[in-house]
Protein backbone atom coordinates (compact mmCIF):
# COMPACT_ATOMS: atom_id res chain seq x y z
CA UNK A 1 0.00 0.00 0.00
CA UNK A 2 1.51 3.43 -0.81
CA UNK A 3 1.26 5.53 2.14
CA UNK A 4 1.71 8.57 0.21
CA UNK A 5 -1.97 8.07 -1.37
CA UNK A 6 -3.85 7.67 1.85
CA UNK A 7 -1.93 10.94 3.01
CA UNK A 8 -3.08 12.83 -0.14
CA UNK A 9 -6.32 11.30 -0.06
CA UNK A 10 -6.98 12.50 3.36
CA UNK A 11 -5.27 16.27 2.49
CA UNK A 12 -7.71 16.58 -0.56
CA UNK A 13 -10.90 15.28 1.23
CA UNK A 14 -9.73 17.38 4.40
CA UNK A 15 -9.29 20.60 1.96
CA UNK A 16 -12.82 20.15 0.40
CA UNK A 17 -14.12 19.35 3.59
CA UNK A 18 -13.23 22.14 5.55
CA UNK A 19 -13.80 24.58 2.28
CA UNK A 20 -17.68 23.02 2.12
CA UNK A 21 -17.98 24.10 5.70
CA UNK A 22 -17.38 27.30 5.26
CA UNK A 23 -20.77 28.00 3.83
CA UNK A 24 -22.64 25.16 5.97
CA UNK A 25 -22.74 27.13 9.53
CA UNK A 26 -23.82 30.41 7.80
CA UNK A 27 -26.65 28.75 5.66
CA UNK A 28 -28.04 26.54 8.98
CA UNK A 29 -28.27 29.78 11.23
CA UNK A 30 -28.82 32.49 8.76
CA UNK A 31 -31.82 30.10 7.71
CA UNK A 32 -33.66 30.35 11.23
CA UNK A 33 -32.60 34.21 11.60
CA UNK A 34 -33.78 35.35 8.29
CA UNK A 35 -37.70 32.95 8.94
CA UNK A 36 -37.63 34.61 12.59
CA UNK A 37 -37.11 38.33 11.16
CA UNK A 38 -40.41 37.11 8.15
CA UNK A 39 -42.13 35.94 11.44
CA UNK A 40 -41.92 39.23 13.40
CA UNK A 41 -43.26 41.32 9.91
CA UNK A 42 -46.02 38.29 9.38
CA UNK A 43 -47.01 39.74 13.02
CA UNK A 44 -46.18 43.40 13.03
CA UNK A 45 -46.75 44.39 9.56
CA UNK A 46 -43.98 46.54 9.67
CA UNK A 47 -42.04 46.85 6.57
CA UNK A 48 -38.51 47.30 8.13
CA UNK A 49 -38.83 43.69 9.13
CA UNK A 50 -39.59 42.55 5.56
CA UNK A 51 -36.88 44.69 4.75
CA UNK A 52 -34.43 43.28 6.99
CA UNK A 53 -35.74 39.53 5.79
CA UNK A 54 -34.59 40.20 2.00
CA UNK A 55 -31.80 41.59 2.93
CA UNK A 56 -30.60 38.84 5.30
CA UNK A 57 -32.05 36.31 2.45
CA UNK A 58 -29.90 37.44 -0.08
CA UNK A 59 -26.99 36.76 2.07
CA UNK A 60 -28.05 33.77 2.73
CA UNK A 61 -29.38 32.94 -0.95
CA UNK A 62 -25.04 33.58 -1.94
CA UNK A 63 -23.90 31.60 0.54
CA UNK A 64 -26.55 28.48 -0.30
CA UNK A 65 -25.69 28.50 -3.84
CA UNK A 66 -22.10 28.62 -2.91
CA UNK A 67 -22.37 25.61 -0.45
CA UNK A 68 -24.47 23.02 -2.94
CA UNK A 69 -21.61 23.56 -5.43
CA UNK A 70 -18.46 22.46 -2.60
CA UNK A 71 -21.13 20.07 -1.35
CA UNK A 72 -21.48 17.80 -4.37
CA UNK A 73 -17.78 17.52 -4.82
CA UNK A 74 -17.36 15.99 -1.62
CA UNK A 75 -20.09 13.29 -2.29
CA UNK A 76 -17.90 12.35 -5.73
CA UNK A 77 -14.56 11.85 -3.49
CA UNK A 78 -16.31 8.62 -1.76
CA UNK A 79 -15.86 6.87 -5.15
CA UNK A 80 -13.26 8.50 -6.63
CA UNK A 81 -10.66 8.53 -3.67
CA UNK A 82 -12.31 5.77 -1.06
CA UNK A 83 -13.35 3.16 -3.66
CA UNK A 84 -12.79 0.61 -0.88
CA UNK A 85 -14.60 2.12 1.82
CA UNK A 86 -17.59 3.06 -0.32
CA UNK A 87 -17.63 -0.76 -1.07
CA UNK A 88 -16.77 -1.75 2.38
CA UNK A 89 -19.57 0.57 3.92
CA UNK A 90 -21.75 1.44 1.17
CA UNK A 91 -24.69 -0.17 2.38
CA UNK A 92 -24.89 1.75 5.47
CA UNK A 93 -23.54 5.20 4.73
CA UNK A 94 -24.95 5.64 1.43
CA UNK A 95 -28.76 5.32 2.95
CA UNK A 96 -28.75 8.07 4.64
CA UNK A 97 -27.03 10.59 2.22
CA UNK A 98 -29.75 9.21 -0.28
CA UNK A 99 -32.40 10.35 2.08
CA UNK A 100 -30.81 13.53 2.57
CA UNK A 101 -30.43 13.86 -1.37
CA UNK A 102 -34.12 12.96 -2.02
CA UNK A 103 -36.21 14.32 1.04
CA UNK A 104 -33.90 17.27 2.72
CA UNK A 105 -32.17 18.69 -0.01
CA UNK A 106 -35.20 18.79 -2.61
CA UNK A 107 -37.01 20.53 -0.12
CA UNK A 108 -34.30 22.75 0.82
CA UNK A 109 -33.60 23.35 -2.74
CA UNK A 110 -37.64 23.50 -4.16
CA UNK A 111 -38.37 26.02 -1.62
CA UNK A 112 -35.79 28.49 -2.41
CA UNK A 113 -36.82 29.78 -5.55
CA UNK A 114 -40.09 30.17 -4.01
CA UNK A 115 -38.64 32.47 -1.17
CA UNK A 116 -36.82 35.00 -3.59
CA UNK A 117 -39.39 35.41 -6.08
CA UNK A 118 -42.55 34.51 -4.46
CA UNK A 119 -42.95 38.11 -2.23
CA UNK A 120 -45.31 39.55 -4.72
CA UNK A 121 -47.22 36.11 -5.62
CA UNK A 122 -47.71 34.52 -2.38
CA UNK A 123 -49.36 36.30 0.47
CA UNK A 124 -47.47 37.13 3.71
CA UNK A 125 -48.54 33.80 5.66
CA UNK A 126 -47.77 31.41 2.05
CA UNK A 127 -44.66 33.24 2.14
CA UNK A 128 -43.88 32.82 5.66
CA UNK A 129 -44.38 28.93 5.72
CA UNK A 130 -41.84 28.93 2.29
CA UNK A 131 -39.58 30.43 4.46
CA UNK A 132 -39.53 27.95 7.20
CA UNK A 133 -39.65 25.19 4.85
CA UNK A 134 -36.22 26.53 3.66
CA UNK A 135 -34.96 26.41 6.99
CA UNK A 136 -36.37 23.18 7.83
CA UNK A 137 -34.96 21.70 4.69
CA UNK A 138 -31.28 23.12 5.44
CA UNK A 139 -31.25 21.79 9.14
CA UNK A 140 -32.95 18.27 7.50
CA UNK A 141 -29.73 18.34 5.37
CA UNK A 142 -27.90 18.58 7.85
CA UNK A 143 -29.47 15.55 10.33
CA UNK A 144 -29.06 13.01 7.67
CA UNK A 145 -25.53 13.49 6.78
CA UNK A 146 -24.16 13.72 10.19
CA UNK A 147 -26.29 10.80 11.30
CA UNK A 148 -23.83 9.54 8.54
CA UNK A 149 -20.86 10.82 9.90
CA UNK A 150 -21.88 9.95 13.27
CA UNK A 151 -22.43 6.25 12.31
CA UNK A 152 -18.23 6.35 11.07
CA UNK A 153 -17.44 7.38 14.97
CA UNK A 154 -19.80 4.85 16.70
CA UNK A 155 -21.45 2.03 13.90
CA UNK A 156 -24.08 0.58 15.16
CA UNK A 157 -27.07 -1.24 13.62
CA UNK A 158 -24.90 -3.09 11.38
CA UNK A 159 -22.64 -6.12 11.14
CA UNK A 160 -20.02 -7.55 8.42
CA UNK A 161 -20.84 -10.11 6.41
CA UNK A 162 -17.98 -12.62 5.41
CA UNK A 163 -19.17 -13.84 2.37
CA UNK A 164 -19.77 -9.96 0.87
CA UNK A 165 -16.64 -8.63 2.79
CA UNK A 166 -19.08 -5.55 3.31
CA UNK A 167 -20.63 -4.28 6.55
CA UNK A 168 -24.76 -4.75 5.98
CA UNK A 169 -27.53 -2.77 8.04
CA UNK A 170 -29.22 -4.59 10.40
CA UNK A 171 -31.13 -2.84 12.44
CA UNK A 172 -31.40 0.89 10.35
CA UNK A 173 -33.78 2.27 13.20
CA UNK A 174 -30.50 1.64 15.42
CA UNK A 175 -28.49 3.35 12.76
CA UNK A 176 -31.01 6.70 12.93
CA UNK A 177 -30.90 6.82 17.01
CA UNK A 178 -27.64 6.38 17.10
CA UNK A 179 -26.69 8.64 20.21
CA UNK A 180 -23.17 9.46 18.89
CA UNK A 181 -24.99 11.03 15.63
CA UNK A 182 -27.96 13.22 17.71
CA UNK A 183 -25.50 14.80 19.85
CA UNK A 184 -23.68 15.42 16.56
CA UNK A 185 -26.77 17.03 15.28
CA UNK A 186 -27.67 18.93 17.80
CA UNK A 187 -23.82 20.39 18.63
CA UNK A 188 -23.26 21.10 14.88
CA UNK A 189 -26.26 22.90 14.12
CA UNK A 190 -25.92 24.88 17.54
CA UNK A 191 -22.32 26.08 16.34
CA UNK A 192 -23.86 27.31 12.47
CA UNK A 193 -26.59 29.26 14.76
CA UNK A 194 -23.52 30.69 16.47
CA UNK A 195 -21.73 31.53 13.16
CA UNK A 196 -24.89 33.73 11.82
CA UNK A 197 -25.54 35.22 14.80
CA UNK A 198 -22.24 36.64 15.04
CA UNK A 199 -21.86 37.56 11.42
CA UNK A 200 -25.43 38.98 11.84
CA UNK A 201 -23.77 41.06 14.90
CA UNK A 202 -20.97 41.88 13.17
CA UNK A 203 -22.34 43.30 9.90
CA UNK A 204 -24.72 45.08 11.86
CA UNK A 205 -22.61 46.47 14.12
CA UNK A 206 -20.37 47.89 11.26
CA UNK A 207 -23.26 49.92 9.97
CA UNK A 208 -24.11 51.41 13.36
CA UNK A 209 -20.09 52.27 13.19
CA UNK A 210 -21.06 54.08 9.68
CA UNK A 211 -24.16 55.56 10.87
CA UNK A 212 -25.83 53.28 8.21
CA UNK A 213 -29.39 51.69 8.08
CA UNK A 214 -29.20 52.19 11.37
CA UNK A 215 -32.93 50.65 12.96
CA UNK A 216 -32.22 48.17 10.71
CA UNK A 217 -29.03 47.09 11.92
CA UNK A 218 -30.12 47.31 15.55
CA UNK A 219 -33.36 44.89 15.23
CA UNK A 220 -30.88 42.75 13.45
CA UNK A 221 -28.42 43.22 16.57
CA UNK A 222 -30.99 42.40 19.20
CA UNK A 223 -32.22 38.98 17.00
CA UNK A 224 -28.55 38.20 16.44
CA UNK A 225 -27.20 38.47 20.33
CA UNK A 226 -30.66 36.89 21.83
CA UNK A 227 -30.86 34.04 19.41
CA UNK A 228 -26.32 33.79 19.91
CA UNK A 229 -26.52 33.82 23.21
CA UNK A 230 -29.17 30.71 23.20
CA UNK A 231 -26.90 29.12 20.79
CA UNK A 232 -23.88 29.83 22.46
CA UNK A 233 -25.09 28.37 25.15
CA UNK A 234 -25.97 25.68 23.65
CA UNK A 235 -23.06 24.78 21.84
CA UNK A 236 -21.39 24.48 25.21
CA UNK A 237 -24.39 22.18 27.32
CA UNK A 238 -24.31 20.12 24.02
CA UNK A 239 -20.53 19.81 23.57
CA UNK A 240 -20.45 18.19 27.00
CA UNK A 241 -22.87 15.39 25.73
CA UNK A 242 -20.54 14.57 22.80
CA UNK A 243 -17.31 14.73 25.39
CA UNK A 244 -19.63 12.28 27.39
CA UNK A 245 -20.17 9.98 24.91
CA UNK A 246 -16.53 10.32 23.76
CA UNK A 247 -15.43 8.87 26.80
CA UNK A 248 -17.39 5.61 26.28
CA UNK A 249 -17.37 5.10 22.26
CA UNK A 250 -14.07 6.99 21.93
CA UNK A 251 -11.67 6.77 24.22
CA UNK A 252 -8.45 7.43 22.34
CA UNK A 253 -9.22 10.63 21.16
CA UNK A 254 -10.38 12.05 24.86
CA UNK A 255 -7.36 10.73 26.36
CA UNK A 256 -5.43 12.45 23.13
CA UNK A 257 -7.45 15.68 23.28
CA UNK A 258 -6.08 15.65 27.29
CA UNK A 259 -2.59 14.58 26.38
CA UNK A 260 -3.69 11.67 29.55
CA UNK A 261 -0.67 9.34 29.02
CA UNK A 262 -1.34 7.47 32.17
CA UNK A 263 -4.63 5.80 33.47
CA UNK A 264 -5.19 8.14 36.87
CA UNK A 265 -7.83 7.42 39.68
CA UNK A 266 -11.40 8.24 39.00
CA UNK A 267 -12.14 11.06 39.20
CA UNK A 268 -9.44 12.13 36.26
CA UNK A 269 -8.51 15.73 36.48
CA UNK A 270 -8.62 18.14 33.33
CA UNK A 271 -5.58 19.40 32.08
CA UNK A 272 -6.25 23.12 31.44
CA UNK A 273 -2.88 23.94 29.80
CA UNK A 274 0.35 22.10 29.00
CA UNK A 275 2.77 20.76 26.16
CA UNK A 276 2.06 17.55 24.99
CA UNK A 277 5.05 15.60 23.60
CA UNK A 278 3.86 12.47 21.91
CA UNK A 279 7.63 11.00 21.02
CA UNK A 280 8.56 10.70 25.31
CA UNK A 281 4.49 10.58 26.20
CA UNK A 282 4.50 13.26 28.73
CA UNK A 283 2.80 16.57 28.73
CA UNK A 284 4.91 19.59 30.07
CA UNK A 285 4.35 22.09 32.72
CA UNK A 286 0.63 20.56 32.49
CA UNK A 287 -1.94 22.74 34.72
CA UNK A 288 -4.61 20.39 36.52
CA UNK A 289 -8.07 21.30 37.48
CA UNK A 290 -8.87 17.99 39.96
CA UNK A 291 -12.23 15.85 39.01
CA UNK A 292 -12.79 17.95 36.14
CA UNK A 293 -12.89 15.68 33.43
CA UNK A 294 -14.00 12.93 35.31
CA UNK A 295 -17.04 14.56 35.86
CA UNK A 296 -17.27 16.05 32.22
CA UNK A 297 -16.66 12.44 30.83
CA UNK A 298 -18.11 10.03 33.16
CA UNK A 299 -20.48 12.47 34.99
CA UNK A 300 -19.76 10.26 38.17
CA UNK A 301 -16.41 10.25 40.68
CA UNK A 302 -15.91 6.58 40.45
CA UNK A 303 -15.72 6.28 36.99
CA UNK A 304 -12.12 5.71 35.50
CA UNK A 305 -10.92 7.29 32.35
CA UNK A 306 -8.28 5.07 30.61
CA UNK A 307 -5.00 6.89 29.68
CA UNK A 308 -2.81 6.31 26.09
CA UNK A 309 -0.55 4.04 27.33
CA UNK A 310 -3.19 1.57 28.77
CA UNK A 311 -5.51 2.16 25.69
CA UNK A 312 -2.41 1.37 23.55
CA UNK A 313 -1.78 -2.35 24.97
CA UNK A 314 -5.61 -3.12 25.17
CA UNK A 315 -5.05 -2.29 20.84
CA UNK A 316 -2.10 -4.42 20.77
CA UNK A 317 -4.52 -7.31 22.43
CA UNK A 318 -7.43 -6.35 20.14
CA UNK A 319 -4.94 -6.64 17.19
CA UNK A 320 -3.74 -10.02 18.00
CA UNK A 321 -7.60 -11.39 19.03
CA UNK A 322 -7.98 -9.18 15.07
CA UNK A 323 -5.58 -11.53 13.68
CA UNK A 324 -7.56 -14.82 14.63
CA UNK A 325 -10.65 -13.40 13.03
CA UNK A 326 -8.99 -12.73 9.86
CA UNK A 327 -7.47 -16.16 9.60
CA UNK A 328 -11.09 -17.62 9.97
CA UNK A 329 -12.40 -15.19 7.36
CA UNK A 330 -10.01 -16.72 5.22
CA UNK A 331 -10.79 -19.79 5.54
CA UNK A 332 -14.56 -18.90 5.25
CA UNK A 333 -13.75 -16.91 1.98
CA UNK A 334 -11.91 -20.33 1.00
CA UNK A 335 -14.69 -22.51 1.60
CA UNK A 336 -17.25 -20.56 -1.07
CA UNK A 337 -20.64 -21.86 -0.08
CA UNK A 338 -21.88 -21.39 2.82
CA UNK A 339 -22.63 -25.22 3.51
CA UNK A 340 -18.55 -25.69 2.87
CA UNK A 341 -17.38 -23.63 5.65
CA UNK A 342 -15.46 -25.49 8.64
CA UNK A 343 -17.47 -25.01 12.05
CA UNK A 344 -14.80 -23.81 13.66
CA UNK A 345 -13.31 -21.06 11.20
CA UNK A 346 -17.36 -19.96 11.73
CA UNK A 347 -17.05 -19.77 15.49
CA UNK A 348 -13.67 -18.53 15.46
CA UNK A 349 -14.89 -15.53 13.59
CA UNK A 350 -18.26 -15.08 15.15
CA UNK A 351 -16.41 -14.64 18.46
CA UNK A 352 -13.33 -12.49 17.23
CA UNK A 353 -15.11 -10.86 14.42
CA UNK A 354 -15.34 -7.91 16.11
CA UNK A 355 -11.72 -7.26 16.27
CA UNK A 356 -11.19 -7.96 12.46
CA UNK A 357 -10.51 -3.84 11.58
CA UNK A 358 -7.66 -3.76 14.28
CA UNK A 359 -5.98 -6.66 12.15
CA UNK A 360 -6.30 -4.55 9.42
CA UNK A 361 -4.10 -2.23 11.17
CA UNK A 362 -1.64 -4.75 9.88
CA UNK A 363 -1.86 -3.91 6.51
CA UNK A 364 0.38 -0.51 6.40
CA UNK A 365 3.30 -3.07 7.17
CA UNK A 366 2.69 -6.42 5.94
CA UNK A 367 -0.30 -7.57 3.05
CA UNK A 368 -1.05 -10.57 5.29
CA UNK A 369 -1.68 -9.31 8.96
CA UNK A 370 -0.91 -13.40 9.70
CA UNK A 371 2.33 -12.93 9.13
CA UNK A 372 3.20 -9.93 11.15
CA UNK A 373 5.93 -9.53 13.38
CA UNK A 374 5.66 -9.09 17.39
CA UNK A 375 7.44 -5.26 16.08
CA UNK A 376 4.95 -4.86 13.42
CA UNK A 377 1.81 -5.48 15.96
CA UNK A 378 3.60 -3.35 18.58
CA UNK A 379 4.07 -0.57 16.18
CA UNK A 380 0.13 -0.72 14.77
CA UNK A 381 -0.92 -0.36 18.07
CA UNK A 382 0.78 2.68 18.83
CA UNK A 383 -0.72 4.17 15.11
CA UNK A 384 -3.74 4.25 17.37
CA UNK A 385 -2.86 7.09 19.22
CA UNK A 386 -3.73 10.24 17.10
CA UNK A 387 -1.76 13.76 16.80
CA UNK A 388 -2.06 14.49 20.85
CA UNK A 389 -0.24 18.09 20.13
CA UNK A 390 -2.95 18.98 17.76
CA UNK A 391 -5.91 18.02 18.78
CA UNK A 392 -4.88 18.81 22.35
CA UNK A 393 -4.56 22.74 20.90
CA UNK A 394 -7.72 22.46 18.48
CA UNK A 395 -9.93 21.46 21.61
CA UNK A 396 -8.77 24.44 23.85
CA UNK A 397 -8.70 26.94 21.25
CA UNK A 398 -12.67 26.28 20.01
CA UNK A 399 -13.43 25.79 23.85
CA UNK A 400 -11.89 29.32 24.23
CA UNK A 401 -13.82 30.53 21.27
CA UNK A 402 -16.81 29.51 22.59
CA UNK A 403 -17.02 30.58 26.05
CA UNK A 404 -15.88 34.39 24.33
CA UNK A 405 -18.80 34.25 21.78
CA UNK A 406 -20.94 33.68 25.35
CA UNK A 407 -19.72 37.07 26.72
CA UNK A 408 -19.93 38.75 23.57
CA UNK A 409 -23.54 38.20 22.81
CA UNK A 410 -24.47 38.27 26.35
CA UNK A 411 -23.44 42.07 26.23
CA UNK A 412 -25.38 42.52 23.10
CA UNK A 413 -28.34 41.39 24.77
CA UNK A 414 -27.83 43.39 27.91
CA UNK A 415 -27.01 46.73 25.81
CA UNK A 416 -29.84 45.65 24.04
CA UNK A 417 -32.29 45.47 26.77
CA UNK A 418 -31.28 49.17 27.88
CA UNK A 419 -31.48 50.36 24.54
CA UNK A 420 -27.82 51.57 24.34
CA UNK A 421 -26.14 48.97 21.36
CA UNK A 422 -24.21 52.18 19.84
CA UNK A 423 -23.31 53.81 23.46
CA UNK A 424 -19.80 51.61 23.16
CA UNK A 425 -18.30 52.49 19.84
CA UNK A 426 -14.84 49.94 21.10
CA UNK A 427 -17.82 46.90 21.51
CA UNK A 428 -18.65 47.70 18.26
CA UNK A 429 -15.47 47.20 16.93
CA UNK A 430 -15.53 43.95 18.48
CA UNK A 431 -18.22 42.79 17.47
CA UNK A 432 -16.90 43.18 13.42
CA UNK A 433 -13.39 41.84 14.20
CA UNK A 434 -15.08 38.91 15.54
CA UNK A 435 -16.93 37.77 12.42
CA UNK A 436 -14.48 35.38 11.36
CA UNK A 437 -14.05 33.57 14.75
CA UNK A 438 -17.04 31.53 14.94
CA UNK A 439 -15.60 29.90 11.30
CA UNK A 440 -12.28 29.15 12.64
CA UNK A 441 -14.25 27.11 16.39
CA UNK A 442 -16.23 24.93 13.64
CA UNK A 443 -13.57 24.22 11.47
CA UNK A 444 -11.33 23.49 14.62
CA UNK A 445 -14.81 21.28 15.53
CA UNK A 446 -14.67 18.59 12.94
CA UNK A 447 -10.79 18.48 12.97
CA UNK A 448 -11.17 17.74 16.17
CA UNK A 449 -13.69 14.97 15.87
CA UNK A 450 -12.06 13.56 12.57
CA UNK A 451 -8.39 13.98 13.43
CA UNK A 452 -9.36 12.51 17.29
CA UNK A 453 -10.49 9.27 15.56
CA UNK A 454 -7.73 8.58 13.38
CA UNK A 455 -6.27 5.76 12.31
CA UNK A 456 -9.88 4.78 11.55
CA UNK A 457 -12.31 6.01 8.79
CA UNK A 458 -15.20 3.30 10.52
CA UNK A 459 -14.28 4.02 14.21
CA UNK A 460 -12.56 0.19 15.42
CA UNK A 461 -14.07 -1.34 11.84
CA UNK A 462 -11.90 -0.13 9.12
CA UNK A 463 -8.68 1.94 9.44
CA UNK A 464 -8.10 4.78 6.62
CA UNK A 465 -5.17 3.34 5.26
CA UNK A 466 -7.21 0.53 3.70
CA UNK A 467 -10.17 2.58 2.97
CA UNK A 468 -8.61 4.19 -0.18
CA UNK A 469 -8.72 3.87 -4.04
CA UNK A 470 -5.90 2.33 -5.75
CA UNK A 471 -4.52 5.13 -7.85
CA UNK A 472 -0.86 6.92 -8.27
CA UNK A 473 0.00 9.58 -5.90
CA UNK A 474 0.54 11.94 -8.82
CA UNK A 475 -3.40 11.58 -9.81
CA UNK A 476 -4.31 12.50 -6.63
CA UNK A 477 -2.25 15.58 -6.05
CA UNK A 478 -3.33 17.20 -9.12
CA UNK A 479 -6.87 16.75 -8.11
CA UNK A 480 -5.81 18.37 -5.00
CA UNK A 481 -3.92 21.07 -6.91
CA UNK A 482 -7.26 21.64 -9.81
CA UNK A 483 -9.62 21.56 -6.86
CA UNK A 484 -7.79 24.22 -4.50
CA UNK A 485 -7.72 26.43 -7.75
CA UNK A 486 -11.30 25.99 -8.53
CA UNK A 487 -12.18 26.90 -4.62
CA UNK A 488 -9.97 29.94 -4.67
CA UNK A 489 -11.97 31.13 -7.35
CA UNK A 490 -15.30 30.27 -5.92
CA UNK A 491 -13.93 31.74 -2.48
CA UNK A 492 -12.99 35.19 -4.52
CA UNK A 493 -16.51 35.08 -6.61
CA UNK A 494 -17.92 34.56 -2.71
CA UNK A 495 -16.51 37.20 -1.31
CA UNK A 496 -16.89 39.66 -3.35
CA UNK A 497 -20.44 39.26 -3.89
CA UNK A 498 -20.99 39.11 -0.12
CA UNK A 499 -18.91 42.09 0.80
CA UNK A 500 -20.53 44.21 -2.27
CA UNK A 501 -24.03 43.05 -1.03
CA UNK A 502 -22.89 44.13 2.53
CA UNK A 503 -21.61 47.18 1.00
CA UNK A 504 -24.80 47.94 -1.22
CA UNK A 505 -26.70 47.86 2.19
CA UNK A 506 -30.45 46.89 2.30
CA UNK A 507 -32.87 48.30 0.19
CA UNK A 508 -35.49 50.07 2.74
CA UNK A 509 -39.35 51.08 1.65
CA UNK A 510 -40.80 53.69 3.70
CA UNK A 511 -44.31 55.45 3.08
CA UNK A 512 -43.22 59.17 4.06
CA UNK A 513 -45.20 60.31 6.95
CA UNK A 514 -44.81 63.76 9.32
CA UNK A 515 -42.62 62.96 12.20
CA UNK A 516 -44.73 61.78 15.17
CA UNK A 517 -47.42 60.30 13.22
CA UNK A 518 -45.20 57.16 12.95
CA UNK A 519 -42.07 57.41 15.41
CA UNK A 520 -40.26 54.31 13.98
CA UNK A 521 -40.84 55.79 10.47
CA UNK A 522 -39.53 59.01 11.09
CA UNK A 523 -36.08 57.58 12.90
CA UNK A 524 -34.89 56.39 9.84
CA UNK A 525 -36.01 58.91 6.97
CA UNK A 526 -33.42 60.51 5.51
CA UNK A 527 -32.32 63.98 7.46
CA UNK A 528 -33.23 65.25 3.73
CA UNK A 529 -36.84 63.80 3.73
CA UNK A 530 -36.72 65.27 7.25
CA UNK A 531 -36.27 68.73 5.74
CA UNK A 532 -38.44 68.78 2.83
CA UNK A 533 -40.92 68.22 5.27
Amino acid sequence: MDLDIVALSRLQFALTALYHFLFVPLTLGLSIIVAIMETVYVMTGRTIWRDMTKFWGLLFGINFAMGVATGIVMEFQFGMNWSYYSHYVGDVFGAPLAIEGLMAFFLEASFVGLFFFGWDRLSKVAHLIVAWLVAIGSNFSALWILIANGWMQNPVGASFNPQTMRMEVTDFFAVLTNPVAQAKFVHTVSAGYVVASIFVLGVSAWYVLKGRHLQLAKRSMTVAASFGLAASLSVVLLGDESGYLSTEHQKMKVAALEAMWKTEPAPAAFTAFGFPDQRTRETHFAVHIPWLLGLIGTRSLTTEIPGIDELVHRAELNIRVGISAYDALQKIREAGSTDAVPESAKAIFEENGHALGYALLLKRYVDDPRKATPEQVAQAALDTIPPVWQLYWSFRLMVGLGMFFIVLTATFFVLSAMRKLDAYPWLLKVAVFAIPLPWIAAELGWIVAEVGRQPWVIEGVLPTAVAVSNLGAATVLGTILVFTLIYTVLFIIEMKLMLGAIRKGPIEHWTPRRPGTDPEAAAVLPRSSLAAE
